[in-house]
């Protein structure tokens, strides 16, 4: 097992800098998927898959590891379950643009809330995880809420919860792939791409494609390769340089931003019943967050 040096003072002043990157980033790029209101979610995600894979592949170049991904191309077990965790991302980045593009991007925001409970629940049901009490409690607030909005609304928040469960159950799978963040997204993205090059053609055929209608949004599809991998690429540098339970703070940063973004910025909904639903959720990350705490803090108890 490789064991990285531990980081320098000067890393660990440049870590918050990178997570708040990555995750201001990310909640910002509604505003970047607004831009496609013309085009389809389904060829606006073509396109992100299509671009992000030549981006990662540039960098892969430059930084000399273009070996590496060929080599990971070899492994057919690799590469199969590499398709499975492509295949979540595609539905999460898909459904995400769709929901953007139709007006929910408050629901959006609600799923990447409720993804760190998921993953606990997966970590409980999957991996045999105990839970402590305070997880216990968080998960059930977590349920108590989107229970409550489903019976005020008479309707279940498909979106946030297709969210939610696609990427705690890629970031499940990806546990099982010894493979480095960026190795795996670029032989994701490049395993994705045939049906994607496919889709665009056949949208192109049919006089339905708008890649080349105008320079405007042909920049903006390119753009869409930038867009989605350089947070990845700022996240990988902030996790090399801060704990994981440092880093586990910064991710609400994202769907804050979001929820901010929809409420103030595209006007959208914010009900009672959302309020309620959102307080539940809230509440059950503040004791997550705190079970997490309490449960390092043991650890270095345990370690001295």
């Amino acid at each position: 097992m490789t064991v990285f040096p531990p980081p320098s003072e000067t890393d660990r002043r440049q870590g918050p800098l990178y997570a708040v990157l990555a995750y201001t980033t990310w909640g910002l790029l509604p505003l970047y998927w607004k831009l496609f209101h013309s085009a389809g979610a389904v060829e606006v995600l073509s396109h992100r898959m299509i671009w992000s894979a030549l981006f990662l592949t540039v960098i892969l170049i430059l930084q000399r590891r273009l070996g590496d991904l060929l080599a990971l191309v070899t492994s057919y077990p690799t590469v199969r379950v590499l398709f499975l965790t492509a295949s979540l991302l595609s539905v999460n980045w898909g459904i995400y643009i769709y929901g953007v593009n139709t007006g929910q991007v408050v629901e959006a925001s609600l799923g990447y809330y409720i993804n760190p409970l998921v993953t606990v629940l997966l970590g409980l049901v999957v991996l045999k995880e105990k839970l402590s009490p305070l997880q216990q409690l968080a998960v059930a607030l977590a349920a108590f809420g989107v229970g409550y909005f489903i019976w005020k609304l008479g309707t279940v928040p498909w979106i946030a919860l297709t969210l939610a469960v696609s990427f705690a159950l890629y970031g499940l799978v990806r546990k099982l792939v010894p493979v480095s963040p960026l190795l795996g997204l670029a032989l994701e993205t490049w395993l994705i791409t045939p049906l994607t090059l496919a889709m665009v053609s056949y949208l192109a055929s049919r006089g339905q494609g708008h890649f080349g209608s105008s320079p405007g949004i042909t920049l903006l599809f390119m753009g869409a390769g930038v867009a989605t991998s350089m947070p990845l690429l700022w996240f990988n540098q902030a996790a090399k340089r801060l704990r994981l339970a440092s880093l586990g703070f910064f991710q609400y940063l994202a769907p804050s931003i979001s929820l901010g973004l929809g409420v103030f910025v595209f006007r959208e909904p914010f009900t009672t019943t959302h309020g309620v639903t959102f307080g539940c959720i809230w509440a059950a990350l503040g004791l997550y967050s705190l079970a997490a705490w309490a449960g390092g803090r043991g650890k270095e108890r345990r370690g001295k």
